[in-house]
């Protein structure tokens, strides 16, 4: 039985290299890489956004349940900030229906998301989000 021996007479083992090619990956590699992290950098920011988005809905149905439950004017902004860990600069509520005799309250928060993602925030502005609930008053 015949063995085969490595390196090019054999058949095994690396093809041989053609005269400049040794650098080609590095260089396609460096090419390819900035693009990649970009990306990556891109695909955080939509995390980002979509995370304050799902916040911000949850921030507007406290806000409408506080608005519900009391007469206090302030107390539906006060707790969508609380309860939500929103920047209570970038965030404003409007509620309507809060006075007495109304039977139906909403809530609309409006949020500018920053975009504070190394490289990214830089090519991307702010962005507004908006959210809004309803509810039936209770009792009052």
């Amino acid at each position: 039985m015949r063995t085969r021996t490595h390196g090019r007479a054999g058949g095994f083992g690396p093809p041989p290299r053609r005269r400049g090619e040794s650098g080609q990956s590095a260089v396609e590699l460096a090419l390819a890489l900035p693009v990649i992290f970009l990306l990556l950098l891109a695909l955080l920011q939509t995390a980002v956004i979509v995370r304050d988005k799902v916040v911000l809905t949850h921030a507007a149905r406290e806000a409408v349940r506080e608005a519900a439950v009391r007469d206090d004017r302030s107390a539906p902004r006060r707790a969508a900030v609380s309860r939500s860990g929103l920047d209570s600069r970038r965030l404003s509520v409007s509620v309507t229906g809060q006075r007495r005799g109304s039977r139906r309250v909403s809530a609309r928060l409006t949020y500018r998301v920053p975009t504070a993602v190394p490289i990214v925030g830089i090519l991307v502005p702010d962005l507004t989000l908006r959210a809004s609930a309803a509810m039936r008053r209770e009792g009052l």
